[in-house]
């Protein structure tokens, strides 16, 4: 089963609204192509990745414009066009793997983190001590296979049409240490390098806001360039990350980013307390 992609997501979002246009039922379009309904609602929810053969016969059979089929056809072929991440999917679980997948394609990103840096920002050194301190017991290999893996997510931070990052960080999370020190030392210096990008905000909840919204848990949402891509969001649960992408669960996750951005220091503010945790240290 391939990743869902924002391409393959984009693509599934056409093939339905273009079938519900054309007054077909699943049922009844799945028959024309000598498919199953199954199959069609894997292709609109992709869950499964689709031809760009069946693209063209399913946009033919609902009446599409030539120009929008060429295009369809073209986006099928972009989506089955493997990501950088796909040589690291013998280490992750497919949850993982669908979200780094949307991830990569992301021009937005806020994440809230309660208890950790954010992956995105984090050092080599304190990725190490967080996948030593993880669920699993790790081999030696097997942590610099990860640590490997989280330093290429970060890599469109500093390339050619970076992303936006949104990063808020509980202060709790700051003051816990991974690794040694100079471990903690070298991730307050990272974090201040990173926050002086102009594509990049860090801004920390200090722990007199007591209580608030984020406590249970990090939150990412998600952003993209093509209007139709509506937003994703993840949460992390102790069964690992969750994409959620309904619009009840996007209105809630909405609110609660909204809700930690006002509770959290301004950007000068949040580097002035990170200074004074550097000079704590």
């Amino acid at each position: 089963m391939a990743p869902k992609t924002a391409r393959a997501r984009r693509l599934g979002i056409a093939l339905r609204t273009h079938r519900e246009a054309a007054g077909l039922t699943l049922e009844a379009a799945a028959d024309e192509i000598n498919s199953t309904r199954s199959t069609l609602s894997r292709y609109e929810n992709a869950q499964t990745l689709v031809s760009p053969a069946t693209v063209r016969a399913l946009l033919t059979l609902y009446g599409v414009a030539a120009d929008d089929v060429t295009a369809a056809v073209q986006l099928a072929k972009d989506a089955r066009k493997p990501g950088w991440w796909v040589s690291y999917s013998y280490l992750l679980d497919r949850r993982t793997i669908d979200f780094i997948a949307l991830e990569a394609e992301a021009t937005g990103i806020a994440n809230f983190e309660p208890s950790v840096v954010p992956g995105l920002l984090q050092t080599a050194d304190y990725i190490r001590g967080v996948m030593r301190g993880g669920p699993h017991t790790l081999g030696d290999d097997q942590v610099e296979q990860r640590v490997q893996l989280r330093l290429d997510r970060q890599q469109r931070l500093t390339g050619d049409e970076p992303p936006i990052l949104d990063a808020i960080i509980d202060e709790g999370a700051l003051l816990r240490p991974v690794g040694d020190r100079g471990v903690m030392e070298g991730q307050l210096r990272h974090l201040l390098k990173m926050a002086e990008l102009p594509n990049i905000t860090v801004q920390v909840i200090p722990l007199a806001a007591g209580y608030h919204r984020g406590t249970r848990g990090s939150l990412h949402i998600l952003e993209f360039a093509d209007p139709e891509d509506p937003i994703i969001a993840s949460v992390e649960t102790v069964a690992g990350q969750m994409v959620l992408d309904r619009p009840g669960d996007l209105r809630t996750c909405t609110k609660i980013m909204e809700h930690l951005r006002t509770v959290a220091l301004s950007p000068a503010d949040s580097r002035d307390q990170l200074l004074q945790l550097l000079k704590g240290r």
